[in-house]
């Protein structure tokens, strides 16, 4: 069979800002014009999905950017239709994107008589025809042995290693990383490493889901500029009341730096009017007007990362050299030039 010349990107309803955001990226990397496969992704009128692409895809290197963010149930009936639809126009091979990966917080039975989701997912994703995974900073990195199928599964904390070293330039020996529970202690580890920062964590015990009671700083941040690093920000209660707590026990200034931004239900008008002078997230979920317009929010562009990601997986090299600084700076460049 003769080799793919290019790889081909088509895209849902989930985020297409992204998608189109990826194409260019790749479309600067390749030197020719890498566009979106055309197809038509919608809804009868009873909210069915279908999907329809219009272009000769045999024998193609098929990549789907979807997210699984809400409505997460559409997204993700979207991304299996696509993929079906792509196995029986005879594509070479299915990679599919997911730059946020929607029921990764159901990865284990908390409790009795309720699903491991994540696994479900998975086994729903790989009888789609799809044949690997690229996803960004999944919830629980076990979720990778869900799968029988290679997953390559990016970290942002490299990106925002680099964009802490260029707005706090001037500070960086007062800047301190901090968990927000235990639970995170390793993905702040990880950022607190690349940028020689010590780390806290904020301990939180909970009477009832929900509901936090109580907070203990476990770590010295007086006078130290405190920044939050997490996965995923929900409604953001937590998240604002572990910045109020830090500030209570000294904390100069509190920032945070979150992954993916689900922000939902009162999630921005809470970070609005919270103590934190700035919350950093990235476009792994498409934002909506109200965080775009929000003053203390900013967004991390994703695309040059997972344009780079996806160029290495159609030639055959590493991703994992996506991880290290020297990689990743030029990719950045224009983004965090000093």
């Amino acid at each position: 069979m003769p080799t793919t010349p290019e790889p081909k990107l088509i895209t849902g309803n989930a985020n297409k800002p992204l998608a189109n955001a990826i194409a260019r990226r790749m479309s600067m990397h390749r030197g020719v014009n890498v566009g979106l496969v055309d197809a038509r992704v919608e809804r009868f009128n009873d909210q069915e999905v279908f999907v329809e692409v219009y272009e000769n895809v045999r024998g193609e290197d098929m990549f789907i950017v979807q997210s699984t963010s809400n409505p997460a149930n559409d997204n993700l009936m979207e991304l299996l239709i696509m993929s079906d639809a792509l196995r029986r126009s005879s594509a070479k091979r299915i990679t599919a994107v997911i730059p946020y990966f929607g029921y990764a917080r159901q990865d284990r039975r908390s409790k009795a008589r309720t699903p491991i989701s994540a696994k479900l997912v998975a086994n729903m994703l790989v009888e789609a025809g799809i044949e690997r995974i690229l996803t960004m900073d999944l919830h629980a990195t076990q979720i990778q042995g869900f799968f029988d199928i290679p997953v390559d599964n990016l970290y942002a904390a490299p990106i925002f290693a680099l964009d802490i070293k260029e707005h706090f330039r001037d500070s960086l020996d007062d800047v301190m990383i901090v968990s927000p529970d235990v639970g995170g202690v390793a993905r702040a580890r990880e950022l607190a490493k690349r940028i020689e920062a010590p780390l806290a964590i904020v301990d939180k015990r909970r009477e009832k889901a929900g509901e936090v009671a109580e907070m203990t700083v476990i770590g010295d941040v007086t006078g130290k500029k405190c920044v939050i690093v997490d996965d995923i920000c929900d409604t953001a209660g937590t998240l604002c009341k572990a910045a109020q707590v830090l500030l209570d026990q000294g904390a100069a200034e509190v920032h945070a730096y979150i992954t993916h931004g689900v922000l939902s239900g009162p999630a921005v008008e809470r970070i609005t009017n919270s103590v934190m002078k700035s919350l950093v997230i990235t476009d792994t979920i498409q934002p909506t007007d109200p965080v775009k317009a929000a003053p203390n929010i900013r967004i991390i562009p994703t695309a040059p990362i997972l344009a780079q990601a996806i160029l290495n997986i159609w030639n055959g090299t590493s991703v994992s050299s996506l991880f290290d600084t020297p990689t990743l700076e030029p990719i950045y460049e224009g983004q965090f030039g000093h």
